[in-house]
């Protein structure tokens, strides 16, 4: 299982540990049973999650070490020095399945929240929000800096230069570094700038 169990049960656990902002997650092997992934573990292998993670890099990621995992794993079974240990059910954290209206940006949380469920949210169903009538999607971004704030509303667009941001919640700034305007191509967001003027207080929602 693609986390540290209990932790992040469910079918999205890759997705969940970035939106929850996580620091490490890792591979569990474990014994199957009637639960929700609530059988005794076997082994767990810890990873840092990067910067620059996304669902997809940490993903991929987990995969090659889930595989060394799960062979020690079974030879050490085999072997008959490994014992299964029971989780602690009142640690665990649920990874619900994901659905389209999940990617859909609530301006009003903290700029680091947004740009978490950006990284988890990516590849589908991608972060994504409302400009001009149409469908921008966030394909990565910044992380943001804790001390930089504008006291503007939440979804205020901020363009200086080839430099965008958006204002969050308690006046937390996110600066998109990749976007794609529905029916465009993705763009490095100078390029979207050089191609779109923005209007003083123009707003996404």
């Amino acid at each position: 299982h693609a986390s540290l169990l209990p932790k992040y049960r469910g079918a999205a656990p890759i997705q969940w540990s970035l939106i929850r902002g996580e620091a490490v997650t890792g591979v569990t092997t474990m014994r199957i049973d009637v639960g929700l992934d609530t059988g005794d573990t076997l082994m767990k292998r810890e990873v840092a999650i990067q910067d620059d993670d996304t669902a997809e890099t940490l993903g991929a990621r987990l995969s090659q070490l889930g595989a060394d995992l799960m062979i020690e794993t079974l030879r050490r079974l085999e072997r008959g020095d490994l014992t299964a240990q029971p989780q602690d059910h009142s640690q665990a954290t649920l990874a619900p399945i994901l659905k389209k209206e999940d990617g859909r940006i609530d301006w009003n949380l903290p700029a680091v929240d947004i740009w978490n469920r950006i990284r988890g949210l990516r590849p589908w169903p991608g972060a994504y929000t409302n400009f001009r009538g149409k469908n921008l999607h966030i394909w990565s971004a910044s992380r943001p800096v804790a001390d930089e704030t504008m006291l503007l509303e939440p979804g205020t667009l901020v363009a200086e230069r080839a430099r965008l941001r958006v204002v969050c919640g308690h006046g937390t700034l996110l600066e998109p570094k990749e976007i794609q305007l529905e029916g465009r191509k993705r763009l490095a967001t100078r390029d979207f700038l050089n191609g779109v003027k923005i209007a003083d207080g123009e707003k996404v929602e």
